[in-house]
């Protein structure tokens, strides 16, 4: 059983920051990969931010330069640092962990992020 619990979501104003939070906690020991997935209104689920515990990361490109993934190995936590929010960032954001790259295995519950003009 792995267990992902995240924190940080809210509303804010176009261009203004919001960080991520993501505990993972339970059977985890080979799980090597979190990450970020975000789902829009009437979008698909997709990618924003992965990371590996080595520090290989990988972003969505429409996030290069303004969201940065972080993680603490000590404490099974990953943080997505979002600058200069767009209203089309706007969606519910997933914490994911896996043992690979863009294959999410377990997810957490979500977290809102909206964003006005």
């Amino acid at each position: 059983q792995v267990q992902l619990v995240e924190s940080g979501g809210g509303l804010v104003q176009a261009g203004e920051s919001l960080r991520l939070s993501c505990a993972a906690s339970g059977s985890i020991f080979s799980l090597n990969v979190m990450g970020w997935y975000r789902q829009g209104p009437g979008k698909q689920r997709q990618l924003v931010a992965e990371r590996t515990s080595s520090g290989f990361t990988n972003y969505a490109n429409s996030v290069k330069g303004r969201f940065t993934i972080s993680r603490d190995n000590a404490k099974n936590t990953v943080y997505l640092q979002m600058n200069s929010l767009k209203p089309e960032d706007t969606a519910v954001y997933y914490c994911t962990i896996s043992n690979g790259l863009n294959s999410p295995r377990d997810w957490g519950q979500g977290t809102q992020v909206t964003v006005s003009s």
